[in-house]
C-alpha cells in the first residue's frame, strides 16, 4: 500500500491494512513517518516503511514538492522490494493521482494496481485554490486524473456522487467500486469505554457542541461560532469545544473574543486517536458546518460516521453527498454559509433531548448499510478478485453483492493454511 501521509494518522488507509491482515494476508505500507520518526516499524501486523520527508501545507509549489519527492522514493522503492517481496497487488492512495504510476515495475511483472481516490484532485484544488474551471491547470489536472485512472486495473472512489462524476469523466463503471469512509464502529465503541486517560468531562448543566479534526476553512468553524454567537443567550450552559489545530485556530479564538464567545469557546489541542472516543462521548451534539462549493459538496467526512456511531446527534451543512446516504428524520441539516440557519437549529436541539435521540437513533439505522463491516467486506472481496478473477466468476461475482460479515475470503484461508509467493 502507497500513501503520502502518516499511517498512523490516516484511519482511511489504517482500516484497510489492518483487515487485510486480518484475513490472512501479508501488508506493507509505504509512507511517511509518523511523530516517532521511526524508519520502519510493525503496527498491528502491518509492515510500515517511511520516507523521511516533512509534510508542510501552504503554496502549491511546496505540494507539488512533495509529490515529486514521495513519487521518485515509491518508485525505487517498490522496484527493489518486488525482488524479494513479488507483491500481488499494490494499494495507492491518492493524493496525488499519478502516484499510481511509482510500482509501474510491479505492474510490468504481473502485479494488480488499485488506485483509492480518496480526493477529487481537480474539485479540491478548484476550491483550495480559487482555479477557474476554464484554466489549463484544471484542464492539466483532469487529464492527469484519466490518465491516472485508466493505468489503474481498478478504482477505489469514497462515495456514489463521486463515482458518478468520474464515470461522466470516462472511468468505466465496471472498473470501479465504492468503498465509504466510515468509522469502525467495534473500535470507537471499545475505545470510549476502555481508556482510563482522563477527560475534561464538561460541569454538570453545561450543554456541549463538539467539532474535531482539522481547523480549516471548509469546515465552517467560523460560521460555527458566528451562529454560536448569535444564540448564545438563548442556550444557558452551552460551549463549543473544536478540538484539533489548523491555519484557522488563531483566527477562531480572536473571532471568539469578538462576539463575547471567550469563555463558551474551547479550542483543545489534537488528542490521540486512542482517547477521541472518550472526548466524543462528552459531547451532546457534534457539528459539521462546512462551506458550501464544488468541493465540499462531494465530500463526506470522516468525522460524521464518527459521531453517529457513537450515538450523537449531528448539525450539518445541506450538502450532496452527505444527503445522498441521511435523510432529514436523520440528521439536522442547515444551509450551508449560512450562520443564521445553524443558529436556529443549534437551538432547536438544545431544547429537544427528544429530538436529538430520536435524531441519533435515525442516523444509526440510515448508516447501516454503509458501515465499516460492509464496507470492510466489500474491499476484501475486492482483493480477492484483483487476485484470482476465474474464481470470483464461479462464484458469481458482484463487487456489490451482501457478503457473509463472519465469512473469510476463500483466498484468505488458502493464504493462511498453504505457502504462497504472494505477499
Amino acid at each position: 500500500m502507497l500513501v503520502q501521509n502518516d499511517y498512523q494518522c490516516d484511519s482511511r488507509v489504517r482500516r484497510k491494512a489492518e483487515a487485510l491482515v486480518a484475513a490472512g494476508y501479508s501488508v506493507d505500507v509505504l509512507a511517511l513517518p509518523s511523530f516517532q520518526r521511526e524508519k520502519s516499524y510493525t503496527l498491528n501486523g502491518v509492515n510500515v516503511y517511511t520516507l523521511s520527508l516533512a509534510r508542510k501545507r501552504g503554496l502549491l509549489a511546496r505540494y507539488l514538492f512533495e509529490y515529486a519527492a514521495f513519487f521518485l522514493w515509491a518508485l525505487v522503492r517498490v522496484s527493489l522490494q518486488m525482488r524479494w517481496r513479488r507483491y500481488a497487488v499494490l494499494d495507492v492512495n491518492t493524493l496525488p493521482d499519478f502516484l499510481i504510476f511509482a510500482p509501474v515495475v510491479a505492474k510490468w511483472m504481473g502485479a494488480k494496481l488499485i488506485l483509492d481516490m480518496h480526493e477529487i484532485t481537480p474539485e479540491l484544488y478548484s476550491s483550495k485554490y480559487g482555479i477557474r474551471a476554464n484554466s489549463w491547470m484544471l484542464r492539466l489536472l483532469k487529464r492527469l486524473e484519466r490518465m491516472s485512472f485508466d493505468f489503474a486495473d481498478h478504482v477505489i472512489t469514497v462515495n456514489d456522487p463521486i463515482q458518478d462524476l468520474l464515470v461522466d469523466r470516462g472511468l468505466p463503471r465496471s472498473k470501479s467500486t465504492v468503498v465509504m469512509n466510515t468509522a469502525n464502529e467495534a473500535l470507537w465503541t471499545s475505545r470510549s469505554s476502555s481508556s482510563n486517560a482522563p477527560v475534561a468531562a464538561p460541569a454538570p448543566g453545561k450543554f456541549v457542541m463538539m467539532y474535531h479534526g482539522t481547523v480549516s476553512r471548509m469546515y465552517g468553524l467560523d460560521i460555527g461560532v458566528d451562529a454560536f454567537g448569535m444564540v448564545h443567550k438563548e442556550m444557558p450552559g452551552a460551549e463549543l469545544w473544536i478540538l484539533g489545530v489548523g491555519a484557522e485556530t488563531t483566527p477562531l479564538e480572536s473571532r471568539a473574543k469578538q462576539r463575547g464567545l471567550a469563555s463558551k469557546v474551547r479550542l483543545i489541542p489534537p488528542v490521540v486517536s486512542t482517547e477521541l472516543a472518550r472526548w466524543l462521548s462528552q459531547c451532546d451534539i457534534g457539528i459539521l458546518p462546512m462551506r458550501g462549493g464544488v468541493y465540499p459538496e462531494l465530500a463526506f467526512p470522516n468525522k460524521l460516521s464518527e459521531y453517529i456511531v457513537m450515538g450523537k446527534p449531528v448539525v450539518v451543512s445541506r450538502l450532496k453527498a452527505i444527503q445522498h446516504h441521511f435523510s432529514e428524520e436523520a440528521l439536522a441539516y442547515c444551509g450551508p454559509n449560512d450562520p443564521a440557519d445553524l443558529a436556529k437549529q443549534l437551538v432547536r436541539l438544545y431544547r429537544d433531548p427528544g429530538l436529538r435521540a430520536r435524531l441519533a437513533a435515525r442516523a444509526k439505522e440510515e448508516y447501516a448499510p454503509i458501515r465499516w463491516g460492509v464496507m470492510r467486506h466489500r474491499y476484501l472481496r475486492l482483493m480477492e478478485v484483483m487476485l484470482d478473477p476465474g474464481a470470483a466468476r464461479q462464484n458469481g461475482h458482484a463487487l456489490k453483492q451482501p457478503v457473509c460479515l463472519d465469512e473469510r475470503s476463500s483466498l484468505a484461508r488458502r493464504i493462511e493454511t498453504g505457502p504462497s509467493s504472494w505477499s
